[in-house]
């Protein structure tokens, strides 16, 4: 048996494509990894921005204390008060922000904050020397007015009619309140 000895003519060689080849692998390997990296990023920011949304719609809720309706001349509710306070847990909800959709069997209509009642705005109201606009603490009340008699044109709601009322935050929670009237409206107020 013969072992092999060492030729020290025989070389190995490497052509300079081969070594082209190689540096562009190792560049394809590092913008792909990048670009991975990249993507697992952003992935995560929105991820984190979904889950911040979502608990916000569910945690921040708007509870309604009371309402009334002012009854008018028609024998109608003309206008429509609700006291509100935040739910406990809610960040602070701005309703200078926040948007209600009235809907009722003769009218729909989007209101939007607004210094002046009207048919498509509400206002509000400080309760107690509170804030006007922004609920920051559980024991704040603000009173929304709505004028149904606008936005039901010139009527209002009469008697033994009924509304809904959608009310949007800012953070896009929703707290939904119906308005019932009395079949007998007597007085110039009375419980919706």
């Amino acid at each position: 048996m013969k072992l092999p000895t060492q030729n020290d003519s025989d070389r190995g060689q490497v052509g300079i494509g081969t070594l082209i080849i190689f540096i562009a692998l190792v560049l394809v390997a590092a913008v792909a990894a990048g670009v991975l990296v990249t993507t697992a990023g952003d992935l995560q920011s929105r991820a984190s921005d979904t889950g911040q949304d979502a608990q916000a719609q569910v945690s921040n809720q708007i509870d309604v204390v009371s309402a009334t309706g002012e009854v008018n001349a028609n024998d109608s509710i003309g206008t429509v008060s609700l006291v509100v306070k935040k739910s406990p847990g809610s960040d602070p909800i701005d309703l200078s922000e926040a948007t209600i959709e009235y809907t009722s069997s003769g009218a729909s209509e989007t209101l939007s904050f607004s210094d002046t009642l009207g048919t498509n705005a509400f206002t509000t109201t400080a309760i107690d020397g509170g804030p006007t606009e922004v609920l920051e603490n559980t024991d704040e009340r603000i009173e929304i007015t709505i004028d149904a008699s606008s936005i039901e044109t010139g009527d209002g709601l009469a008697e033994g009619g009924d509304a809904e009322l959608r009310i949007v935050d800012q953070s896009g929670a929703t707290t939904v309140y119906g308005v019932n009237v009395p079949d007998v409206l007597t007085g110039d107020y009375a419980q919706v």
